[in-house]
């Protein structure tokens, strides 16, 4: 077989030469689109849901909330396993799906079953919050806000209101949290004496608050040619409109709620804190959606985030590389970068040392990019994204891609220069086809050893398959790329030497 491949190849020198120079063109094409990402998706499709009960315990939570909620997902087509943790005033629950599982129609599989139990949570109980489709490595970038100036309760409120939604707008983004003192909010201190002196109960005072705070449609009002609408309003924009809100009346005489308590802006009951070089800060944190190419969308963020600190009040500090993950695809890809070079420049002076001709060597180093691409290609139709574990493979591949084309260079080189001294030259391409057919076998076993020994690594299953199997397969497709690139392509260069 390899020797009608290696004289088809020779019969037709222009179309083999095109056919790589467009393989070539579209591994660059494909490559420029390729997703990147520190690892591959090693995580199987999950779906998280939250339900806050502010007050219950966790032994409540677990019984009144967690298992309900446990109960009513198990029975979902495609459930591998279901984890869940109950802490105080919360529940969260971990729905796994099998491999291969559609995310998005698990979520929505998953949102009706959550229809179904909601209505038996208990009073004051939130709906269950299915969280943003995250990557298994998700944490993209993050943040800090810093400043001697602006309190950290009002830097909690920019990053909330401002840069927050500015982030989410950006395509890739699933969701962005920022940690520190706050969220900011009105708070409303009773006052024990004041209650008992106006008799005002706490009763009253949350239900005036909550039939105050609102506004109430009033209808339409008509006059000649024109309509009008009539609205009630109510709902409560600033301190002043609390202070003023009525809660009771005793005599004929309304109580305003800031006769009885004390109002103020301030944070909630703080359950943690954040700081960034030993000061104060609020840290803001990005993650990227399943899927999403780590570059493009850390490149995006960064630019929003430029274009904010632009619009940042005198005095706040915007630090933008508290966390990058994107750094660690950067230096990889820098890596392969010097590796390959580093491998060319070896295998140029080792190929002239031995060969004293600069065009052997040239062919030499056409194996190297053209196997690197069809092994990228050929990932690209498994799937495959570039993340550090194809890097790596492709990385120790470097020095493997290169072995099928110097043997074949060097003999067709030697019996090249053998068949000139001859009186009667053999034709170059009876030399050629000859000189790449005798060392054939020896490249195709060698090659098979190599491949043999990363076998293995596609037997991995779970998580060590799922990390691993990309770095086999970058290995693998580059080295059987450079045995097809030994026997059609290179023949080919060497018929023109």
């Amino acid at each position: 077989m390899f020797n009608w491949i290696i004289r088809w190849s020779l019969r037709n020198r222009l179309l083999v030469v095109t056919a790589y120079i467009v393989v070539l063109i579209a591994g660059i094409f494909v490559l420029r689109r390729m997703t990147l990402d520190v690892l591959p998706e090693f995580a199987p499709p999950q779906v998280v849901i939250q339900t806050e009960s502010p007050g219950l315990s966790p032994e409540d939570v677990e019984t009144l909330i967690t298992f309900r909620i446990e109960t009513a997902v198990n029975g979902t087509p495609g459930v591998d396993v279901v984890r869940s943790k109950s802490s105080a005033g919360l529940s969260t629950v971990i729905v796994v799906f099998n491999w291969g599982t559609n995310i998005y129609a698990a979520r929505q599989l998953v949102n009706e079953r959550l229809q179904e139990v909601k209505e038996q949570f208990p009073p004051g109980t939130q709906a269950p919050v299915m969280l943003p489709i995250t990557s298994a490595v998700s944490w993209l970038v993050k943040f800090s806000l810093q400043s001697d100036k602006v309190s950290l309760l009002d830097l909690r409120t920019l990053c909330d209101w401002e840069i927050r939604n500015r982030i989410l707008s950006i395509s890739g983004v699933a969701s962005v949290v920022c940690i520190g003192p706050g969220p900011k909010q009105y708070q409303v201190l009773l006052s024990s004496p004041r209650l008992l002196q106006y008799n005002v109960t706490v009763k009253e005072v949350v239900g005036a608050l909550r039939e105050t705070n609102k506004n109430v449609p009033g209808g339409f009002s008509v006059a000649p040619g024109q309509e009008f609408v009539v609205t009630g309003v109510g709902r409560i924009g600033s301190l002043e409109d609390l202070k003023r809100t009525v809660v009771a009346e005793r005599d004929g005489v309304p109580i305003p709620l800031e006769q009885i308590a004390e109002i103020k802006f301030g944070p909630e009951f703080p359950r943690g804190d954040s700081a960034y070089m030993g000061k104060p800060a609020i840290i803001g944190t990005v993650s990227k959606l399943f899927g999403g190419d780590t570059l493009t969308v850390t490149y995006n963020v960064e630019k929003a985030l430029e274009e904010i600190r632009k619009t940042l009040p005198q005095g706040v500090q915007l630090e933008t590389q508290v966390f990058r993950q994107a750094n660690f695809i950067e230096s990889s890809v820098t890596n392969l970068r010097r590796a390959l070079i580093e491998g060319a420049i070896v295998v140029t002076i080792v190929v002239v040392f031995f060969l004293f001709n600069v065009r052997a060597s040239f062919i030499t180093l056409t194996a190297m990019p053209l196997s690197l691409l069809m092994g990228m290609l050929t990932m690209r139709v498994f799937g495959v994204g570039i993340n550090a574990m194809t890097l790596g493979g492709l990385a120790v591949a470097i020095g493997a891609v290169v072995d099928d084309a110097i043997i074949d260079v060097e003999n067709i080189f030697r019996r090249l220069r053998e068949n000139r001294l001859k009186e009667n030259p053999d034709p170059p391409l009876r030399v050629v086809f000859n000189a790449s057919r005798e060392i054939r076998i020896p490249i195709v076993y060698a090659t098979l050893i190599i491949l043999v020994v990363f076998g293995p690594i596609f037997f991995f299953t779970g998580v060590e398959g799922r990390i691993f199997t990309p770095l086999g397969l970058a290995f693998t497709i580059s080295l059987f790329a450079s045995l097809v690139v030994s026997v059609t392509l290179t023949p080919v260069l060497c018929s023109f030497l």
